[in-house]
């Protein structure tokens, strides 16, 4: 009698994982951040393409786009007082710009809240005035001036001429991006285009600081060329307009003028005495300082200042 064959047991089937939707389930705050970052990496949307939208705008490095500004935070020209002199020079040459005719780049330095970017600023809206559509200003900060030929490509071509405008403009010994800006003004293949004019202040005259110049002196191989290649840049601004800590006559002028202009009632003596104490505690006569003393006087007496 033929033996009946054995029976193979059925292979058992492996459990499911209880642990798979957790496993997944975790993955979902991964993805989250995942698709957080690539949102945050995307370019932005354009801010305005309009250059005719306003007479002032704010470039935007990581854009690549121009803001425009509805209200220009700036000082009246008749109130800048003490420096009449650099006021004329600056207006005459951009009006010029505006007109269309030769003019210079402007670096105007020297002594903080000695009235430097409020000239630039009051002399566009001058300039704006007398010349409406004419000419646009263009702030560009500091940190982005490595993306200054971006923004001139941009320009280049266009109706409209511009005046760029870089406050508190300086470089510090590890910075080489002063480079870009000597080849942009004046010693690259394009050059700066026609329609392009580019004002800066800075507190220092070649905007470099001292040691760092001193520094290449005594340690390059041959210090004079290392030096002239660090300050050749201030050389490629065809007007250099120099600013200066003004005296307490001049500093008493400028209050007087504040004074009339806003209304406010404080008789010439209390006003003088005022500004004074308000100088010294300050350690300094500026422009900058006058009008702070206004603001604060304006606000003790509850006058707006529009």
């Amino acid at each position: 009698m033929a033996r009946s064959a054995k029976k193979r047991p059925k292979p058992e089937s492996k459990p499911r994982s209880k642990t798979a939707p957790a496993a997944a389930s975790d993955l979902r705050p991964l993805l989250a951040r995942i698709a957080a970052a690539l949102e945050a990496g995307a370019p932005r949307a354009a801010i305005t393409t309009d250059i005719d939208a306003s007479d002032a705008f704010v470039w935007h490095a990581d854009s690549g786009q121009l803001e425009a500004v509805a209200h220009v935070n700036r000082v009246a020209l008749d109130l800048l007082i003490g420096i009449e002199r650099v006021r004329d020079i600056l207006l005459d040459n951009t009006r010029r710009f505006a007109k269309g005719l030769p003019a210079n780049n402007a670096l105007l330095w020297g002594a903080r809240g000695a009235g430097k970017s409020s000239l630039i600023k009051a002399a566009h809206a001058e300039i704006a005035r007398e010349l409406p559509n004419s000419l646009a200003l263009v702030e560009i900060h500091r940190e982005d001036i490595s993306s200054l030929p971006r923004l001139l490509k941009r320009l280049r071509g266009e109706r409209r001429r511009f005046l760029l405008f870089c406050d508190d403009l300086s470089f510090e010994s590890e910075d080489s991006t002063y480079k870009s800006l000597k080849a942009v003004l004046e010693g690259g293949v394009e050059g700066r285009p026609e329609n392009v004019i580019f004002y800066a202040t800075s507190n220092r005259r070649h905007m470099m600081p001292r040691q760092m110049i001193e520094n290449e002196r005594s340690t390059a191989i041959n210090p004079a060329e290392s030096v002239e290649e660090k300050v050749s840049l201030s050389d490629r601004f065809g007007l250099w307009l120099g600013f200066h800590n003004c005296s307490q006559d001049e500093f008493l002028t400028m209050i007087e003028g504040y004074a009339a202009r806003y209304e406010l009632k404080v008789a010439t003596a209390d006003l003088h005495a005022q500004a004074i104490e308000w100088s010294v505690t300050r350690g300094a006569r500026s422009g900058r300082v006058a009008w702070q003393f206004i603001q604060d006087l304006a606000g003790r007496l509850g006058v707006r200042i529009e």
